[in-house]
């Protein structure tokens, strides 16, 4: 759609396209702090969205924003820390450097580090839709003007004083609109309006996943803990299929999320057939099988595909993208929320800095960038070793010498440093158990390669 026949005319400092948590979250910093701020949705809230487990560094964007009280008063579930399963014993190690001991999980309580602006021990498990509708309700009691139902269909930056967006209202009273703003935010999920528009976005080589998921009522989570008190632990249950793995996590007391992620070709495989794939790879566990064949699905199966792609830049002139609109990876360590979250959080900075000098130029954002592009980066070096090695994972986290640099990792603490020693570790392990054959560890390589651990996007 062109900009021909628009009924009316508005200006904003900022556009934010897309309500989800990156949009609701840049909105709320920049009109908390004066600017005029519209988002465009292009759902009608509530709405249901995966993606339900935070990391603590959520924490400090909910104090910043003065959201950690509606947080509570949500009564979401409070996630103490996370837990790894195994099907087989033989599949996972302790590290000992004198000798090797089979265990059968790994598990983290986020109390054993502290973390600098993150006053709690823990995080939470959430409704998307309630969270979402909660955060963007929040942005808007801060001043943002939030339009619903609204999808844009084209963004022009030939003026050099505004960028003009058109845009379509679900109402059929109300038709096709037109908007003005300084800059642009998108934050439009993995539908990455401007990623697609410009020509930025580029596929993952390597990870390829797809997910399966629904909602279960009544299952019993104590039967795949791994000890006491961890009933609203996330827990990742690996499987026996290649690269495939089954999410739980806690909804309210009483429902559990439960999705099986696995590769692209085994889930173009059982396309005829879901309900039968999914209830299969489930049945490789048999006592989580068994506890949810007695719990209620309460709703059908939804499938999510296109997991990963990076951006060749996620700043411009005028325009910033946050979210899944910049990048997504795999979701073994539930990073989607945290860098929504935090990428709205650094680009609010740049932003408000940009907005003081009316210089919106792609060098204002640089800051913001940097931060994301190394913070990712280190999320997708992490998740590569991990796919590439689990055993290394588990031997990490139970060496005490790299627990905590671990934890430090999954709390979401990855935006400081280029590369974490922890990781430049365990990628030296790797290469000695890639270029020995008979190293005790080179039969439990994992077939996803990625090359470049470093991810130059």
């Amino acid at each position: 759609m062109g900009f021909g026949g628009i009924l009316r005319k508005t200006r904003f400092d900022v556009a934010v396209i897309g309500g989800g948590p990156g949009g609701a979250g840049v909105s709320a910093y920049l009109s908390r702090a004066g600017l005029r701020c519209v988002v465009l949705e292009r759902e009608e809230f509530p709405r249901p969205h995966v993606g339900e487990s935070l990391v603590p560094s959520s924490t400090r964007v909910f104090r910043e924003l003065d959201f950690l009280p509606k947080m509570e008063e949500a009564k979401f579930p409070r996630k103490y820390g996370a837990a790894w399963t195994v099907a087989d014993q033989s599949n996972v190690y302790q590290m000992d450097w004198q000798g090797l001991s089979p265990d059968c999980f790994a598990a983290f309580r986020f109390a054993e580090r502290e973390q600098e602006g993150v006053p709690q021990n823990y995080t939470y498990h959430v409704d998307r839709a309630k969270f979402d509708q909660l955060l963007l309700e929040h942005s808007e009691q801060l001043g943002t003007e939030v339009h619903f139902r609204s999808t844009v269909t084209d963004v022009d930056f030939s003026d050099p004083e505004m960028v003009r967006l058109a845009y379509t209202n679900g109402t059929p009273k109300n038709g096709k609109h037109e908007l003005t703003a300084r800059m642009v935010v998108d934050a439009s999920g993995r539908r990455t309006f401007l990623g697609h528009r410009m020509d930025l976005r580029v596929r993952d080589r390597y990870f390829d996943q797809y997910a399966l998921h629904t909602w279960f009522r009544g299952y019993d989570r104590s039967v795949m803990a791994t000890g006491p008190n961890q009933d609203n632990y996330i827990f990742i249950h690996f499987l026996p299929l290649t690269n495939t793995w089954v999410w739980q996590i806690p909804i309210t007391d009483d429902i559990t999320s439960i999705g099986v992620v696995t590769q692209k070709q085994n889930f173009t495989a059982a396309a005829k057939d879901r309900p039968g794939f999914f209830w299969g790879a489930l049945e490789s566990r048999p006592a989580l099988a068994e506890a949810l064949r007695a719990a209620e699905q309460l709703r059908p199966l939804k499938d999510e595909g296109d997991y990963s792609y990076a951006m060749r830049q996620i700043a411009g002139d005028r325009f910033v993208l946050v979210g899944d609109a910049a990048r997504f990876v795999d979701p073994i360590f539930s990073t989607g929320v945290s860098i929504a979250l935090n990428s709205a959080r650094f680009a609010a900075r740049d932003i408000l800095a940009a907005a003081e000098t009316g210089d919106f130029r792609r060098a204002q954002f640089n800051t913001f960038e940097s931060t994301m592009t190394r913070g990712v980066r280190n999320w997708y070096r992490f998740i590569a070793l991990y796919y590439r090695l689990n055993v290394l994972f588990t031997a990490f986290v139970i060496d005490e010498r790299y627990r905590l640099d671990v934890l430090k990792l999954l709390q979401g603490d990855v935006y400081d440093e280029d590369e974490p020693e922890v990781l430049s570790r365990m990628r030296e392990i790797v290469r000695q158990v890639e270029s020995n054959p008979k190293h005790i560890w080179h039969p439990y390589l994992g077939d996803l390669r990625a090359d470049d651990l470093a991810l130059t996007l």
